[in-house]
């Protein structure tokens, strides 16, 4: 008998979850990069910040923040695990950052209002915060030690922004092993485009539901 007749494998990625191996993982969804007054976007003008960020803050705040909300609610009361991963150093002076965040400038200090995640999906005083300093969560974080430990086989993922973190995010962790469910209405990038061509690209790393779908699923 071969190793792959012993072992049953799924043989698709549309699958429903299965709460009790679950994680909801929520990606950058910070003060400063999330809300208006960020760090991130310090120094901008009035026409500079409408011109750049008009459609991602209407959409944060009219469609996805609200997302986001009704998924953790969701999530909490069908038993999944809800984590966060935020940009932030490990020291003040971000000598540990990658050396993308050096040139683009990203420093989340430790303890910073930036480095906190968004009051609006404050995390419970015993669910997982871990910082991050590269884009990818799995290339700066124990992300894969603390998931398997959890018994996690499922991961559900929404943030910001889509075709940066959100997507090199479900890339790794589909080589990763994790079966990955992206919830499209709960993630956001900087147009409409962007955030359109980020799910076609992504696809076929992962399985594609709305907020709805995933809450009908779930029963919650």
């Amino acid at each position: 008998m071969t190793r792959a007749t012993r072992f049953a494998y799924p043989s698709t990625r549309d699958l429903k979850v299965e709460p009790d191996a679950a994680t909801l993982l929520f990606i950058d969804v910070q003060n400063f990069c999330a809300v208006r007054e960020g760090g991130e976007f310090a120094g901008m003008s009035k026409k500079e910040f409408d011109d750049k960020l008009g459609y991602f803050f209407e959409e944060m705040e009219s469609r996805v923040i609200p997302n986001m909300q009704r998924l953790q609610a969701g999530a909490r009361k069908a038993g999944i695990e809800v984590m966060y991963t935020l940009i932030r150093s490990l020291t003040r002076d971000g000598r540990d950052r990658s050396l993308d965040y050096k040139i683009t400038g990203f420093n989340v200090p430790p303890g910073s209002w930036d480095g906190e995640v968004i009051d609006a999906i404050k995390p419970l005083d015993d669910e997982i915060v871990l910082p991050k300093t590269s884009s990818d969560v799995f290339t700066s974080t124990n992300i894969s030690y603390v998931l398997r430990n959890l018994g996690t086989r499922y991961l559900i993922l929404s943030g910001v922004v889509t075709d940066q973190c959100v997507e090199g995010a479900i890339r790794h962790a589909c080589d990763e092993g994790f079966l990955v469910t992206q919830i499209t209405d709960a993630c956001a990038t900087y147009s409409r485009e962007r955030h359109d061509n980020s799910l076609k690209a992504i696809r076929g790393y992962c399985r594609q539901v709305t907020t709805d779908e995933f809450l009908k699923e779930i029963g919650a």
